[in-house]
């Protein structure tokens, strides 16, 4: 680690900068791009090519405070099951635009809460997605799953649907943490839900976990991420909590006075790291820890670790389709998102069109400023070869663009004309790093702390 006061002065205890999961970042999406446009790219995915699939389901039963997410409450089933029958009439539309022979890479289900359906609901949508898009020989299928909905029935119908990953959302096992952050889940139905979810032959399984929550201690850390290992999850998503409530209101419930202060945030990072790598985890990005045998650990190791909205993956599709309300597409020409409000987005469907309301088509140098971020979230390095070969540079216009960059981090990145390496000691800046070769308007929208 580097010395502190070298990153206080570098900015990385006060810097908000996006999380980089899209480049660039959805705040600079335009309204340019529309249901025309989002037909016309699905109809030019290359036939027989493989995509991927991500199902938004904005429901849950109770709102947690901590989150961010767009997501709506309900009490009963019915607007859930209402949701169901658009998601499988956007399916439907999906599959008349598809050209030829197009396969499932990937497919999620997030939300909200996709464990909110009943095993019916879950069968009838898994049933139309493999109707739209037929699986691949080796697709991966993963859900998050919420511990305290979710039963043995609705385990078997996601089982008998093709899940084979499951990701179990955890925050953090402290009880007064969870009440501080409206997330009530013990310990042992988290273990419960994870002995059911491997009886029922799910292979892998994610967990989600939280720094940065209020009255979280060293102590408190330790021992959440402790109970965690216990579980054995094969990846492990070590998440900053962004406390945004000007964006999110729910978050006005949380004490704001009994956050951690940003150093205090630093070191709540390193003591989980520290304990994930110790027990064998390999460090995957900035905030990522998988088993040596999970995909994440093999694309890293080959170099194919990508990034997409979910954050760290190994799929090396290029087309990723969201449905539902608010999902972002990504496509080789652009993004495209869905309309936000789950009524314009349902209205859209039913008028048999895309709810596509914004997005971005690529342009100008988007393409190699999106490489080169990925390249510096996923892999710490940017391959100066690997750029001069796919963006037709030099060696020499590689440097120069990289150069302002290693100036600005007071000679603690290596540029050479192999290309930028940031070293161990500097990777709590590398979102900040990120954001030097962004070459967009920062200031348009709020993100979250740089640590």
């Amino acid at each position: 680690m580097i010395d502190r006061e070298q990153l206080r002065r570098l900015g990385l205890f006060d810097a908000n900068v996006p999380r980089y999961t899209s480049y660039p970042t959805a705040p600079h999406f335009s309204e340019s791009v529309g249901p025309s446009t989002m037909r016309n790219w699905i109809s030019n995915i290359a036939p027989g090519s493989a995509i991927s699939l991500y199902l938004h389901v904005p429901f849950c039963r109770r709102l947690c405070w901590f989150c961010a997410c767009r997501t709506q409450g309900t009490k009963s089933l019915s607007p859930v099951a209402a949701y169901v029958e658009m998601l499988k009439a956007e399916l439907a539309l999906l599959k008349s635009t598809l050209p030829d022979g197009v396969t499932l890479s990937r497919l999620h289900w997030g939300g909200g809460t996709p464990t909110l359906l009943s095993a019916d609901l879950i069968t009838d949508l898994a049933n139309a997605v493999r109707d739209a898009v037929p699986f691949g020989d080796d697709t991966e299928f993963s859900v998050e799953i919420d511990p305290n909905e979710i039963d043995a029935p609705r385990i078997e119908a996601l089982a008998a649907a093709g899940m084979n990953r499951a990701s179990v959302g955890v925050q953090d096992f402290d009880d007064v943490i969870q009440q501080a952050i409206g997330r009530i889940q013990t310990f042992d139905i988290t273990r419960d839900t994870i002995d059911a979810l491997r009886a029922a032959g799910v292979r892998s399984l994610n967990a989600d976990i939280l720094y940065g929550l209020p009255h979280q201690t060293k102590a408190r850390m330790v021992e959440s991420v402790q109970k965690l290992l216990s579980l054995t999850p094969d990846r492990v998503a070590l998440y900053g909590y962004a406390h945004v409530p000007w964006m999110a209101k729910r978050q006005q419930l949380i004490p704001s006075d009994a956050l951690p202060t940003p150093e205090e945030r630093l070191e709540l990072f390193e003591s989980a790291r520290r304990l994930f790598v110790w027990d064998g985890y390999k460090e995957i990005g900035i905030d990522h820890f998988a088993t040596p045998e999970d995909g994440l650990s093999i694309a890293k190791r080959l170099g194919r670790l990508r990034r997409n909205f979910q954050g760290y993956t190994d799929d090396t599709s290029e087309v990723l389709v969201g449905l539902g309300a608010s999902s972002i597409s990504r496509f080789p020409q652009g993004y495209a998102q869905n309309a936000p409000a789950t009524g314009a987005h349902t209205g859209a469907i039913r008028e048999g069109r895309f709810s596509t309301s914004r997005g971005h088509v690529f342009k100008g140098q988007d393409l190699l400023r999106s490489r080169l971020i990925e390249a510096v979230m996923c892999d710490f390095r940017i391959d100066a070869g690997e750029i001069c070969e796919t963006f037709s540079m030099s060696r020499l216009a590689v440097r120069q663009m990289l150069e302002p960059t290693a100036r600005a981090f007071e000679g603690l990145l290596d540029l050479s004309n192999e290309g930028l390496f940031i070293p161990p000691a500097a990777r709590p800046l590398t979102r900040m790093i990120a954001r030097s070769l962004d070459t967009y308007d920062l200031s348009r929208a709020g993100h979250s702390p740089a640590i």
